[in-house]
């Protein structure tokens, strides 16, 4: 079916247009200051405790460090391998800051009620559904659950469907309009659900959502944007509406996602770790970021007119990776609506609001190569006019994200360099300064196991303060196996992750250069599919990093038995990597961990004996203050 065909269709397929100005914004000038948006004492305070925590476990751990080293004259590869340490621990204790921070304010049971507007006063809100060669059956189907929900609640006068298509191929853009035209006959006439597919896909998703506020903006107080794994309940669809009423301030509202329906082992341990560990961290990044917090491109009801003002994303200068559109286009949107005075922020209480996983390593390392170029992009972005501090803190978080492991991998590198030249150059028992006695360079193994065991609290203490609320959550513990799944399951996620993070330092270092050496991601559907990857192809893809493995296996053995044994985790993850990546992309090894009552999480239930299936996202419990 060609384009020319969606045109024919678009008088019947789309509303009348009501046209929206959505200026560019200029990121190199900016007059006046953010907005005060109303952050309170407890913000300020949290935001005191993470960065004063974290800058003094940074300290705390460089010194321990320093003491290791134990340095009698200091070379610059020491203080190369100091500087990478900082850097590398400065990152773990920044996330470990707030995830105490979090556990404090779930102990105290302080988490923020937003006022909500009645249902009267909501508005219209566009339910938008950007698509891009997915698998219809499985969009369309999410909408219906949507919309069939909301029409139940009597809520579908407020909401109206969009599926904005950029799709390219032409034998899925016919599966989505024969899939659009049963979507309609099965919601109408209580919720309008409608239908575009682009002619040209410009700037991706974030142009395919400015095309739809340029053209269709103003006939919409908030548009609530999805992906195409988005499932929503119809509650949590309400309450976000109803929350952005009844704030004439706040610019985006972000859902926490949680991770559902996918059954390879590494899929069932990532959306483990996010039902049991996300709860945390999304109540320590709330309670610091307070009403200047980010946007993660999806579940999250945003103000239309406030967004067609103020986040008009500009072509940046250069050429690609760093050049062109803005790829990881929320953070700077969220960057710009407060910079306009808009409020974001993030009801992490907000049950109902759900996204799936890549189903294996490998197909986590694709969509983690054009999200590393998008994030390392806003290394262009991060100095623009006007942005609030807490913004630049957001951009800056992101470049870390992918940063962090080309910095470990040179830590360890350096560590490697700076052993084998202790291995083989004679030391300088004189230096030039004078001194009774010899200076004997020491390295002291009871420091070494110290600074180990202060690392290992600061990567494992939010799984620890995590798997402690858990174990008093009652509904989350049985929904987890009870106290004996949190446990194994918390301790095989801490063993599993151990092997899979050498994988993925390294994926993350390829990728990081391959974006500075100026290559570009391009733009591809995700595989969302539980489908396992043969053992061969396994081989081959992870064969530097068996190749890596055994490198350092073998220098670190040649150092010394103590060497070999501390990169040992390291090295024998590496070496086992395709076998280890293989395994955790097996649905059938998935299903049976839920048999060994392995990685179960409370949105999930058994049906006979034949298999399992998620329940249907139930809209309660929610806010006590949505009854």
């Amino acid at each position: 079916m060609a384009l020319s065909l969606d045109k024919k269709l678009t008088a019947r397929a789309m509303p009348a247009e009501a046209p929206l100005d959505m200026p560019i914004q200029d990121l190199s000038s900016w007059e006046g200051r953010p907005a005060d948006v109303g952050n309170g004492r407890d913000v300020t305070l949290a935001r005191i405790f993470v960065f004063v925590t974290s800058a003094a476990l940074t300290a705390f751990g460089t010194w321990k460090m320093y003491e290791v080293i134990n340095p009698v004259n200091v070379t610059a590869l020491q203080v190369l391998f100091a500087g990478f340490f900082a850097l590398t621990f400065a990152w773990i204790s920044f996330s470990c800051a707030s995830a105490i921070l979090g556990f404090w304010v779930l102990l105290r049971g302080k988490t923020v009620r937003p006022p909500l507007a009645d249902m009267s006063d909501i508005g219209r809100t566009a339910l938008l559904m950007p698509v891009y060669n997915e698998d219809p059956a499985r969009v369309f189907t999410a909408l219906s659950r949507m919309g069939h929900a909301l029409r139940r609640q009597g809520a579908g006068g407020h909401f109206d469907i969009f599926v904005l298509s950029d799709t390219r191929k032409e034998n899925i853009a016919e599966a989505e309009l024969e899939a659009f035209t049963w979507l309609r006959r099965q919601l109408s006439p209580e919720v309008n659900v409608h239908y575009r597919r682009r002619e040209h896909n410009h700037h991706r998703k974030a142009g395919n959502i400015a095309d739809f506020v340029r053209r269709w903006g103003a006939a919409y107080d908030h548009m609530i944007v999805l992906d195409a794994d988005s499932d929503m309940s119809d509650a949590a669809l309400i309450t976000l509406a109803r929350a952005m009423a009844a704030d004439p301030q706040a610019g985006i509202i972000q859902s926490l996602p949680l991770l559902q329906n996918r059954w390879t082992p590494f899929a069932r341990m990532t959306q483990f770790a996010g039902r049991v560990y996300g709860p945390l961290i999304a109540a320590g990044l709330s309670a610091w970021h307070g009403r200047d917090g980010n946007y993660w491109g999806h579940n999250a009801i945003i103000r239309t007119r406030a967004f067609a003002e103020a986040a008009g994303l500009p072509e940046l200068d250069g050429r690609k990776p760093f050049g062109g559109h803005v790829l990881s286009h929320d953070f700077v949107e969220a960057a710009l609506m407060r910079r306009a005075g808009y409020a974001v922020y993030m009801l992490p209480q907000l049950a109902g609001s759900y996204e799936e996983t890549p189903p294996c390593l490998i197909d986590l390392a694709v969509r983690d190569r054009r999200w590393a170029q998008g994030n390392l992009q806003h290394i262009k972005i991060v100095g623009a006019k006007g942005l609030h501090w807490v913004s630049r803190v957001h951009l800056v978080q992101g470049i870390m994200s992918y940063l962090a492991s080309p910095l470990w991998l040179m830590l360890l590198l350096a560590g490697l360099v700076l052993a084998t030249v202790a291995r083989h150059v004679t030391p300088n028992y004189f230096p030039e300064s004078f001194s009774l006695f010899p200076s004997w360079p020491v390295f002291d193994p009871e420091l070494a196991f110290r600074l180990f065991a202060i690392t290992f609290t600061v990567l494992y203490l939010p799984k620890f303060l995590a798997l402690f609320l858990a174990l008093r959550d009652r509904e989350l513990r049985q929904g987890c196996g009870g106290v004996s799944g949190l446990v194994k399951s918390v301790a095989a996620e801490s063993v599993v992750s151990m092997m899979l993070s050498p994988m993925m330092m390294l994926i993350q270092s390829r990728v990081v250069a391959e974006v500075l050496l100026g290559r570009d991601s391009g733009w591809h559907a995700q595989n969302r599919d539980d489908q396992a990857m043969p053992l061969g192809d396994c081989a081959r893809i992870h064969s530097l990093h068996v190749v890596a493995g055994l490198s350092f296996a073998v220098l670190s053995f040649h150092i010394s038995l103590v060497a070999f044994l501390w990169l040992l985790p390291i090295a024998g993850a590496l070496m086992l990597s395709p076998l280890v990546s293989w395994a955790t992309g097996l649905p059938e090894l998935g299903r049976r961990m839920w048999d060994w009552n392995l990685f179960r999480i409370p949105e999930e239930a058994p049906r006979g004996t034949a298999g399992l299936t998620y329940v249907e996202i139930a809209p309660e419990p929610l806010l006590e203050a949505a009854e």
